[in-house]
């Protein structure tokens, strides 16, 4: 017969609650897969137990809002990914990279779909690091030439991470319930992995317990080391603007590029490493032997026999991230710290990474 989730979708044709039941058990079925409007979530009271999430306040991410009917064009140009994925209705969210013109990372950024605007004021919020902000604002005002957009700073925002507590090995994670969707701007799933959970985007004076009620307010470095415990890069730390190459920083696996789409700004370098198939390095998940803040941002690795292996990027406490040759990412490495002293890790293969290359 049905499969529970359809059956509850014909149960919800016959009775007048039936569009939240139907949307319910559709939701069920996509909730990992993409972003669904906040207005039609369900608003009665919430089935998760309290604190069952936890909710990040991100100083270190701000919010551009680029708006007008040339949005899409002007974007199209200047990022990795493809802007014609938001024609897909349940498609609110992409992470994407911009680039130099040698290929190589400026900005990472999320765009988050305004699809509610009219369509001469339909736009994007762009989610990027803090510390470029005023530099991704010239950026984008270099190339806007006589596009009709209107770009700026989303001062009175907030960017929230929001993740599960920690689950049994093989247990889903389902997503929380919005009890206030009127004040959650921006409600989905992270686009770049699962196991970042879900963003959410407030007015700054909003507390997120008064849109999630099964939330609980979490310490900023824990969100970071979850992230660095994953090997998930965000931010110019991670990623440093004019220094990083996007195949090698996992944009692919992260869901942050088309090799479909029209130019953009840098597209040659990084279509023609792909079509090659060959990626020497990757950014990978590394556990130290010493705190990270011991090391020097580029710091080299090297192997036990003193071969180069990569450089060191950046961490928290014994987590952290590095540029690593892969063959010898199976290896125990060393890498000198600020005092001269020699800090040995081991880095290891995300279980977010597909399974392909896992093998190698």
């Amino acid at each position: 017969m049905f499969s529970p989730g359809i059956s509850c979708l014909v149960r919800g044709a016959l009775n007048p609650n039936s569009f939240l039941c139907r949307y319910r058990c559709v939701f069920t079925n996509v909730s990992t897969l993409g972003w669904i409007h906040i207005n039609k979530y369900s608003q009665q009271s919430s089935h998760n137990e309290p604190g069952r999430y936890t909710c990040y306040n991100l100083p270190h991410r701000t919010l551009l809002k680029i708006e007008g009917k040339d949005t899409s064009p002007f974007l199209q140009g200047i990022i990795t990914n493809d802007m014609e994925l938001f024609e897909v209705p349940e498609r609110r969210a992409m992470y994407s990279h911009m680039l130099n013109v040698q290929g190589r990372t400026l900005y990472d950024i999320m765009l988050y779909s305004l699809k509610e605007a009219e369509e001469a004021r339909r736009g994007v919020l762009l989610e990027c690091d803090t510390a470029v902000k005023d530099s991704i604002l010239r950026h984008l005002k270099v190339y806007k030439l006589r596009r009709k957009v209107n770009i700026s700073p989303c001062e009175d925002l907030s960017v929230w991470a929001v993740l599960p507590q920690p689950k049994a090995p093989g247990q889903k994670m389902a997503k929380p319930d919005i009890s206030s969707p009127v004040k959650a701007l921006v409600w989905g799933a992270d686009p770049r992995t699962q196991a970042m959970g879900w963003r959410l985007v407030l007015d700054s004076q909003v507390n997120p317990l008064d849109v999630i009620a099964s939330c609980q307010h979490g310490d900023i470095e824990e969100y970071h080391k979850h992230r660095y415990a994953i090997g998930l890069p965000e931010g110019v730390k991670d990623l440093p603007p004019g220094v990083a190459l996007p195949l090698e920083s996992n944009l692919v696996y992260m869901q942050g590029i088309s090799f479909s789409k029209g130019c953009y700004i840098g597209q040659e370098l990084t279509a023609r490493t792909h079509h090659t198939g060959v990626v020497r390095k990757r950014l990978m998940p590394v556990r130290l032997s010493s705190p990270a803040e011991s090391l020097e941002e580029g710091a080299s690795l090297n192997t036990q026999s003193g071969k180069p292996a990569g450089k060191h990027r950046a961490g928290v406490g014994e987590l952290g991230l590095s540029l690593i040759r892969m063959a010898h990412a199976k290896e125990m490495l060393a890498v000198k710290s600020v005092d001269d002293t020699t800090v040995t890790l081991e880095a290891s293969v995300p279980e977010w990474w597909p399974k392909d290359s896992k093998a190698k």
